[in-house]
């Protein structure tokens, strides 16, 4: 069985580990910061940047795959991945944008909210698929 939606996803994701893992990297060597992140704003930026999507991606990844063996519709799946791919960058971008004191920037409060949108939808749609075929 074949996992189109859920491969294009976790591939993606993938990807942005992948460049923000590297860019974590590159401002600790920058720093001389091998551990913690020695209130450097760049290293916390890219930190969460990273650990962020790690946090979320994989739970996202895995309901998209039950729901995609289980049938569900491919349409609004690929819609919710790409949804939650659109938070995670615009996530990733707000971490990077300036800090106002007191105010998060606009794009990781979007971020924010559009990857507890799809882990809200994905996870009442798993439940829901579950009740309707168990």
């Amino acid at each position: 069985m074949t996992l189109p939606v859920t491969a294009f996803v976790a591939a993606i994701c993938a990807i942005m580990l992948l460049i923000t893992g590297v860019d974590t990297v590159r401002h600790r060597m920058r720093s001389k910061v091998p551990f913690g992140d020695n209130n450097d704003p760049l290293i916390i930026s890219a930190s969460r940047s990273h650990g962020n999507l790690a946090e979320h991606a994989p739970i996202v990844i895995l309901l998209m795959a039950f729901l995609e063996m289980s049938r569900a519709e491919h349409i609004a799946l690929l819609a919710i991945g790409a949804l939650f791919l659109a938070g995670r960058i615009a996530h990733i971008i707000g971490l990077y944008a300036k800090v106002e004191p007191g105010k998060p920037p606009l794009p990781r409060s979007i971020g924010v909210i559009v990857t507890w949108l799809t882990l809200a939808v994905l996870s009442g749609w798993t439940l829901w698929m579950l009740a309707l075929r168990n």
